[in-house]
Order: C-alpha cells, then structure tokens, then sequence
C-alpha cells in the first residue's frame, strides 16, 4: 500500500500544473553544476592535460568537440524517447518534453560540427571532408532543425506534437549510423578514444577533462530543457488558474 502511494505522489509531476514548480526548483542546482563543471573541464583540457605527440596543440578542441557529439545523438534519442511516450499514451508533458530538448540538441550538434572543422583543418587539410560520420552528424543537425520547423509550422499544439514524433522516431535510425560508421565505412574520422570493451587509448588527464565536460553538457542540457518546457508550459495553458498563479508570482 505504502509503495502504491509512493507511486501516485510520483505520478502527481506527469501533470503540467504539479511539474512546473518542482522545475524551477531544480533549475538552479544544474545551471550552477554546469558552470562549476565546465570551468572544471575546460581547466584541465587546456591547462593541465598534456600535448599530444602528434598533433600538438590543436587536439585540445575535443575537450569540446567529443562531449558535444555525444550530446546531440544522447539529446536525440531522448527527444524520440519523449516524442513516443507523448504519442503512445497522449501525455501533454512528454511531448512538451521532447519540444524543449530539440533545439539544445541543435546547438550541441552545429557545436560538434563547428568544432570538428576546426580540429580537421591542421589535422586533415580542409575545413570540411564528405565523411561518413560528418555526413551523418550533419543529417542529424537537420533531423532537428526539420523537427522544430515542422511543429512551428502546424498551429495545432496536438497535431504539431504527433506530427514532430513520427519524424523523431524515423530519424533515431541515423543515431546508430553515426556512432558505428567509422567501424562500418572506411572514414578519415578517428576511431573512438574511449571503448568500454577496452582501456581507454589516452592519457588518464585527458579522459578526466573530457568526462568532466561531458557532465557539464549533460547539466547544461538539463537546465536548459527545464527552463524551456516552463515556457511551453505557460504558453499551452496560458488560460488556466494554475498558470495565471504563476505568472503573478512572477510578476
């Protein structure tokens, strides 16, 4: 019984009205976590980690590059996550969910391909190259533009959510495609540094300063989803009481 309890207290935050304050509460302790961490991070990435043998200074852009991309594919499969739990049981907050985290996602993937060209022109000679995992890094940058565009476009908030979801689960495809492609094709891109079926092929200081960023991004992402759902929140119900209540205490 007191499990069951437990679980309908828990259930309570599935509901915009109840989820909107528990929000707000949390989004100061993981905006405060990413700054901490970043400044962390990009520390021993620059200051502490030492030269590369071989490609000098110009490595240190992964300190940046490396937990960007892994954030924009981790993002997207959690955008399709909310997308398809909105679309499967018609819950509001799970569409609002995977509405907020698209365009972090964008951001942290045009910083990924941003960084990349900046790491490949000393190291391969050109800003960019039609690389497998480029390619497919650069389709997912559009995966996320098209899903925010397609939802701006449909002035039904319901009928804008299913239609954003479909193109979200279609589009979890390319995820696997990016991460496996320098396995399945023969691409100028570097293998992955960090195996979990191996030890890690770089010095421990270097692991730590990009594990570091890896943990501020995650926090970054979170505050900030938490932050633009709020808006949504208003923006759907904005004639509801329990909207009209928060915005006067805000005001």
């Amino acid at each position: 019984m007191e499990k069951s309890k437990t679980s309908i207290r828990w259930y309570k935050y599935a509901s915009p009205a109840h989820f909107y304050p528990l929000a707000g509460r949390l989004i100061p302790y993981f905006a405060g976590a990413a700054a901490v961490l970043t400044v962390i991070g990009l520390y021993i990435g620059f200051f502490v980690a030492p030269t590369d043998f071989q490609q000098g200074d110009a490595y240190r852009i992964i300190f940046v590059h490396v937990p960007a991309a892994w954030m924009s594919m981790v993002i997207y499969l959690a955008m399709a996550f909310w997308a398809a739990m909105g679309l499967a049981f018609n819950t509001r907050l799970s569409s609002m969910m995977a509405s907020a985290l698209a365009p972090t996602g964008a951001m942290f993937t045009f910083l990924a391909l941003w960084t990349g060209a900046l790491w490949g022109r000393p190291t391969w000679g050109a800003w960019w190259v039609w690389d497998a995992r480029l390619t497919s890094e650069l389709i997912l940058l559009f995966l996320y533009l098209g899903f925010m565009a397609l939802q701006a476009a449909i002035d039904d908030p319901r009928r804008a959510d299913r239609a954003g979801a479909l193109l979200a689960l279609v589009g979890v495809v390319n995820v696997p495609i990016i991460y496996f492609s320098v396995q399945w094709w023969n691409t100028l891109h570097q293998g992955s540094s960090i195996n979990l079926k191996g030890a890690p092929s770089m010095a421990m200081t270097m692991l730590l300063g990009m594990l570091v960023m890896a943990l501020a991004f995650w926090a970054y992402s979170i505050a900030a989803a938490l932050v633009r759902v709020r808006c949504i929140m208003l923006e759907r119900d904005a004639h509801s009481d329990w909207s009209r209540e928060a915005v006067g205490v805000l005001t």
